[in-house]
């Protein structure tokens, strides 16, 4: 399974990707956190594209000859959604992988995804408290509802390591330990190939000459200024 899943990411261009579909809109990746973020792992970098070796590790994985899959995704969800299905399903197949793509609109995708109806997907996950143990826990902690973990972990990847390695995280108040641990997991997860990342998404915000504006890494756009009461 590991050697599969590390084909696969071997085959996907990613850089062609973020050039040619999302025109320079993304950052090429490895992990669910982009540069700067707390607990960011520095050396940990999205792999480069290797035809040959992709092509040597699925024969190694017992797929000397290919494999056939269905790659399933949303067609009105995320930005150039359905163009970054098509690139991938096409880089695979030159490695042997003969993907067909099935496209459909959210409403119906996202609850065919959480039945777990398929076996290779794509899908999207943020870092909404501003550090990777969220989505850790939500995108490859055992599936557990009532822990809370596992809402994101369409695949089933399960890792008692990560799982306890989290648990101990998170009891942790002291920042700069945590992100140590935090990066350790990240690293953990990225070994077992329990996902495969592609890009960070951009966000674009467009504006008068004469105005200034700071885009926020949480993607939300606040034009009112602050203003408050002087007394005397």
């Amino acid at each position: 399974m590991l050697f599969r899943s590390q084909a696969l990411s071997y085959a996907i261009n990613r850089p062609a990707i973020v050039d040619r579909v999302m025109e320079n809109a993304a950052i090429p990746s490895a992990q669910f956190l982009p540069p700067g973020s707390y607990s960011y792992v520095p050396d940990l970098k999205a792999p480069a594209f290797d035809a040959n070796k992709a092509k040597a590790l699925l024969a190694e994985a017992g797929y000397p000859n290919g494999l056939t899959v269905i790659l399933h995704g949303p067609n009105d969800r995320y930005v150039n959604d359905a163009k970054i299905i098509q690139a991938v399903g096409q880089m695979w197949q030159r490695i042997g992988v003969r993907a067909t793509i099935d496209l459909q609109p959210w409403s119906s995708y996202a609850s065919r995804v959480h039945r777990r109806e398929y076996s290779v997907m794509i899908g999207a996950v943020a870092a909404v408290t501003g550090e990777v143990s969220q989505v850790l826990r939500s995108a490859m902690g055992t599936y557990d509802p009532p822990k809370g973990w596992g809402g994101f972990n369409w695949g089933r990847y399960s890792n008692p390591e990560l799982d306890a390695g989290l648990d101990r995280a998170q009891a942790v108040a002291d920042d700069a330990a945590r992100a140590g641990m935090l990066r350790d997991l990240a690293r953990i997860g990225a070994a077992d190939v329990a996902n495969i990342p592609l890009h960070f998404q951009r966000t674009t915000w467009a504006m008068r000459r004469s105005v200034a504006y700071a885009g926020r890494s949480d993607d939300q756009t606040r034009d009112r200024k602050s203003t408050r009461l002087n007394s005397s």
